[in-house]
């Protein structure tokens, strides 16, 4: 698990990381570095000069005790004179570990001027070779950015070459869909759906006709046959399909009238 976090962290850092900013930091941090080693010259000049009047102080003391010693010695006073030389002789130790400690200090400072410099030489080394990797990182993403463009292999022209096949898609479909209506208008389609009926194709709506046809020759024929027996006695033998000879009637009496169903009109008139 740790190691699969950070790789995942690494990943996103690797991502996220920009050269130039990097290298700018790495810059930054080197300059604070050369600002600390002036900032330790400094403080070991500070330490020199201090310990330099120190000893100054004690050269001047030890010259003073030795004048005074000599003072004491010609006046007699022995004891006196022996105190002055015993705290010059303090004071001349004092005054070689001073000495010693200001040397070392001047090494230490040469030591770090040494330093410093070398450090300058490095970070104006570092810098032009920064100036140097940015302008080829920078041109080399330029030419990758028109690679991906004169391309198409970008994201950003990817999605565009997306939306623009998503666009031609479209047009595409409206355009045959634009035909099949065309079409599907010139053949009548859409005339069945307005029509009364439950509709059907072209050999549907043809038999349609055909039957429909024959039909009212039917009732026509029909119709004129009908008008025909209407018009006059039928002839004498000629007797309708399916009908039967009449059955002999007997005659009935002048003024007489038959059942109703055979009754004349004069009949029905009397007996109004």
């Amino acid at each position: 698990m740790s190691t699969v976090f950070k790789s995942k962290i690494n990943k996103m850092l690797n991502k996220a990381e920009d050269p130039s900013e990097t290298l700018e930091y790495s810059y930054t941090k080197q300059m604070e570095l050369l600002q600390n080693v002036k900032k330790g010259i400094a403080d070991v000049v500070t330490s020199k000069k201090r310990l330099q009047m120190q000893s100054q102080k004690l050269q001047q003391q030890v010259v003073k005790l030795d004048t005074q010693a000599r003072q004491a010695l010609a006046q007699g006073q022995e004891d006196l004179a022996r105190q002055a030389l015993e705290r010059k002789q303090f004071a001349q130790g004092e005054l070689q570990g001073l000495d010693g400690q200001v040397a070392e200090l001047e090494t230490q400072q040469q030591a770090l001027v040494d330093k410093e410099q070398k450090l300058r030489g490095k970070i104006d080394q570092f810098r032009t070779k920064k100036e140097v990797i940015k302008a080829q990182y920078s041109a080399a993403e330029a030419s990758v950015k028109i690679s991906e463009a004169a391309t198409g292999v970008g994201e950003e022209m990817a999605d565009i070459g997306l939306a623009m096949q998503r666009a031609t898609d479209k047009t595409e479909d409206m355009r045959a869909r634009a035909g099949a209506m065309d079409e599907l208008e010139a053949s009548g389609a859409f005339d069945d759906q307005f029509a009364i009926g439950s509709g059907g194709d072209d050999i549907d709506r043809q038999l349609h006709e055909l039957t429909s046809g024959s039909q009212v020759d039917d009732d026509l024929a029909k119709m004129k046959a009908e008008l025909g027996q209407g018009s006059g006695p039928a002839p004498a033998g000629e007797l309708g399909a399916g009908a039967s000879e009449p059955a002999p009637t007997q005659e009935k009496p002048a003024g007489s009238c038959g059942s109703p169903p055979t009754a004349s009109a004069a009949c029905l008139t009397r007996r109004r």
